[in-house]
């Protein structure tokens, strides 16, 4: 267990939250020895997960409506995701898996580990807090959501850029207002100018991104389907 300890860098006060997060039904089953398997863990774990990336959503993407809002989080929380958190962990080789299970390869399951992350993050939040847990699931949430930062929004420029198009004379360009945050957590303000005009404005994690969302408040005031 100090091995995984290592990997998250949190040493456990209570030894046996950790050994309940990694104990899967099929162990808990084959031991009879009244062994909790991890299943209330994962309970509790799915909505501290749920409670952590809503939370930075909600302040870090200012612009961005609910329902946006909810998909995005929905990507970063799916199986996929946490599955390939638990790997970069290495966690499969720490659960307590049935001899059944063992052998057909549950330890490299989707739906063991997926759910092992979340009996995990909530044995953290429950031997150190919600700071820990926070710290823990921004770990390997933020790189997942720099990945998607452009790429969720990646359409306005080029909607936006075509409709000027159609008018030869018209010109649009972006404009940083202003920038705010720790080096490592910026939120940057842009503006987008229809020659002088500013049509829209828009705030981000990256200047690309805050580009997107101001061409995407320009095309809403033009009267465009988003």
């Amino acid at each position: 267990m100090k091995a995984l300890e290592e990997k998250l860098g949190y040493e456990f006060k209570n030894a046996d939250l950790l050994i309940n997060a990694l104990t899967h039904s099929s162990y808990a089953n084959e031991a009879r020895n009244g062994m909790s398997s991890n299943e209330r863990l994962e309970f509790l774990g799915d909505a501290v997960l749920s409670v952590i990336v809503s939370d930075y959503l909600f302040k870090h993407y200012p612009n961005i409506p609910e329902g946006e809002l909810t998909k995005l989080r929905a990507s970063l929380v799916c199986e996929k995701s946490l599955c390939g958190f638990s790997r970069e962990l290495e966690l499969g080789k720490f659960l307590m898996l049935g001899k059944g299970e063992d052998r057909g390869g549950g330890r490299e399951r989707d739906s063991i580990l997926a759910d092992a992350f979340e009996a995990l993050l909530a044995a953290m939040y429950l031997d150190g807090g919600m700071e820990i847990a926070k710290k823990h699931v921004l770990r390997f949430v933020l790189p997942e959501l720099k990945k998607k930062d452009e790429a969720v929004f990646k359409d306005y420029k080029t909607a936006l850029q075509e409709i000027i198009q159609r008018n030869p004379e018209e010109s649009v360009t972006y404009i940083l207002t202003g920038q705010s945050g720790p080096d490592h957590d910026k939120l940057f303000e842009m503006e987008v100018h229809l020659n002088s005009n500013v049509i829209g404005k828009g705030v981000g994690k990256s200047k690309k991104s805050a580009e997107q969302m101001a061409a995407k408040q320009a095309l809403i005031l033009m009267g465009e389907e988003i």
